[in-house]
């Protein structure tokens, strides 16, 4: 994380944008995604957080609504967004939803379904709330490979769904589910689960965190398809390749899931030398078979990174 002095205490259960690298990804590109649908509408941004999604949601829509159960989210988002004429942040519980019937063109709810036991109710008042038009864009985690095949368990997660229990609780409210799947592939990837599908978009953010369309990278190779005649195929705008065991990604997180081991070790192994240090320079000196121990420690230790 960044130091920031307006920024939100990251807790590890509300993503804040001083977060980096692949949590940054994850939660940055389903608001970009959004985006898209929010042009000219009535937003909703159900438990908004921190209050950077719905910013950015406000850049191009008619107006946006930030609402969050917790009040010192909403103070902190009042504070550092709340400048924006067509942005406004309130108190609120996405689970009993206080707004007008058919008010709303676009919610957006990320990464809350899990949080919460009242789903049904939640998934009902956005419909109420949603104009015949509307769109609902919600996301939620994959409990069979989030939880089952990782073995994690998020402590404030309070029901995770499979893909079953999740369109079995959309499609009697919302009859037209158009489900996508994300998951980081050294960049975050939404691709439709709908193979009749075929359009795919891409944004990359700048250093001003405005999303551009496109993947705005230097390249390292160039590769040129050339013709004496205009080609009559219809040419991919982006093309993904990858092994279905997800080899690259397998052994990166691999060496992640190694090194914090070792940071933790390492850290273990100072908080000692400070004690001993401590010990020395207030003149208790450690037991010599304390010492000893210490030492056989240490060397075991290093001999394992």
């Amino acid at each position: 994380m960044t130091d920031s002095p307006t920024a939100l205490d990251f807790t590890g259960e509300r993503f804040t944008p001083e977060c980096v690298r692949e949590i940054w990804y994850e939660h940055w590109h389903r608001y970009v995604f959004a985006r898209e649908f929010a042009h000219g509408k009535r937003v909703l941004d159900a438990a908004c957080g921190e209050g950077y999604g719905s910013a950015l949601l406000a850049g191009v829509a008619a107006n946006v609504v930030g609402i969050d159960v917790a009040q010192s989210a909403i103070a902190h988002a009042q504070e550092r967004y709340g400048d924006r004429a067509n942005l406004r942040f309130a108190r609120g519980d996405c689970t009993a939803l206080d707004v007008a019937p058919a008010s709303l063109d676009l919610i957006v709810s990320f990464e809350t379904l899990e949080h919460v036991a009242a789903q049904e109710a939640m998934i009902s008042g956005f419909a109420r709330a949603l104009a015949d038009d509307g769109v609902l864009i919600v996301s939620s985690p994959d409990k069979r490979t989030y939880s089952d095949i990782s073995g994690f368990h998020n402590e404030f997660h309070v029901r995770e769904l499979y893909r079953d229990e999740l369109l079995a609780l959309l499609k009697p409210h919302f009859p037209f589910v158009h489900l996508y799947g994300q998951k980081l592939l050294f960049q975050s990837a939404i691709w439709s689960l709908d193979r009749a599908a075929r359009t795919v978009a891409a944004a990359t953010v700048r250093a001003d965190r405005e999303p551009q369309p496109g993947l705005d990278y230097d390249p390292l190779y160039f590769i040129a398809v050339c013709s004496k005649r205009s080609l009559s195929l219809d040419m991919p705008g982006i093309a993904l390749f990858g092994d279905r065991e997800e080899s690259v990604y397998q052994h990166y997180n691999g060496e992640v899931r190694k090194n914090m081991a070792a940071g933790a070790r390492l850290a273990r192994l100072e908080a000692e030398v400070a004690g001993l240090r401590s010990q020395l320079e207030t003149g208790v000196a450690a037991p010599v078979a304390h010492r000893k121990s210490w030492w056989r420690r240490l060397l075991k230790a290093g001999a394992r990174k």
